[in-house]
């Protein structure tokens, strides 16, 4: 019991190291000399936010063995200041007012700061990269699909066809990509054997479409003060899991063809039905398949705290 004890304190502060050393080395690569640059990225970063991908790294490199975090601090920055910088860009395409429980960036500084400060944050991630060599091509793909699924998300709600099955080449690009490259950089910092890689990338891959779908399912649910930022806007905006499955003629009911709904008739349609139960039945398959990725991992506190991760990100009341 002693030893649990201690290992698990262990696990806490080498985690607590590497987030703090990860807070840090994010201060410090936006700290520009152009006022709104600096300004605005302290503005969004200072909102906190939950960390989940370099707290997914972070574990990942632990669990195969890695113990220095400050070594693993910047992959973990560049990868939530890659997440934060679309966050940013989201927020000026949606109209979105509040992020993270503050006003948004685009809402204080304005259209075109935000655009700017979205851009500074993507050219930080090249800078915390840069001594890192060819994991540099894992957090480039992921940037590459973060690209590529918003551009398919918007192309499908301007062509009014966003299915089931472009919901899920959605997520599984804008979002699932760069869980799966946090994992494996983690991986890798870690010099982990090739089989190891593959199953935490996997293992990255279903936990991040999880969590896109409890997300986008809470953007139906919760209201703004849960989710910390402007609620509604994927239905309002014709995407989301909510629309897809009121697309979808198998999930649509009383007649409707999706077309021509309001916001609150695709509500009321998903809510009353067994919709999304079925939704929710799918989370829990994903999040089975992930744990189930870990099994050829060493047997570790740090593994077991992956696996208490992935349980966490997706039971958030949705």
């Amino acid at each position: 019991m002693a030893a649990t004890t201690a290992n698990q304190a262990n696990l806490r502060q080498l985690v607590a190291a590497g987030l703090e050393a990860t807070e840090q080395a994010m201060l410090q690569v936006i700290d520009s000399d152009v006022d709104v640059l600096r300004d605005a990225s302290r503005h969004i970063l200072g909102a906190g936010g939950k960390r989940v991908r370099p707290r997914l790294l972070l574990l990942s490199y632990l669990a195969l063995g890695g113990r220095d975090v400050a070594y693993a601090a910047k992959p973990a920055a560049a990868v939530e200041l890659m997440h934060t910088a679309s966050v940013v860009h989201d927020d000026i395409n949606d109209h979105g007012i509040v992020r993270r429980g503050r006003p948004s960036v685009n809402s204080v500084w304005g259209r075109t700061f935000a655009l700017l400060t979205g851009d500074f944050l993507f050219t930080a991630v090249y800078e915390l990269m840069a001594p890192y060599g060819r994991l540099n091509v894992d957090l480039a793909k992921a940037a590459t699909a973060l690209v590529e699924g918003e551009t398919l998300q918007a192309s499908a709600v301007k062509n009014n066809n966003l299915s089931r099955e472009i919901y899920m080449q959605v997520i599984s690009l804008k979002t699932a990509a760069l869980f799966r490259a946090a994992a494996v950089i983690g991986a890798k910092l870690a010099s982990a054997e090739r089989e190891e890689i593959a199953a935490l990338s996997d293992f990255g891959f279903y936990v991040g479409l999880a969590f896109q779908i409890v997300d986008d399912i809470l953007d139906l649910t919760a209201d703004e003060d849960t989710l910390g930022k402007t609620s509604g806007i994927d239905v309002q905006q014709g995407r989301g899991i909510a629309v897809a499955l009121n697309a979808d003629p198998g999930d649509q009911g009383n007649g409707s063809n999706g077309k021509h709904d309001t916001v609150d008739d695709i509500k009321r349609r998903l809510l009353e039905g067994d919709t999304m139960d079925r939704a929710r039945e799918q989370i829990e398959l994903l999040i089975a398949s992930a744990v189930s990725c870990l099994s050829g991992l060493p047997v570790s506190p740090y593994r077991r705290e992956l696996e208490a991760l992935a349980t966490q990100l997706v039971s958030r009341n949705y």
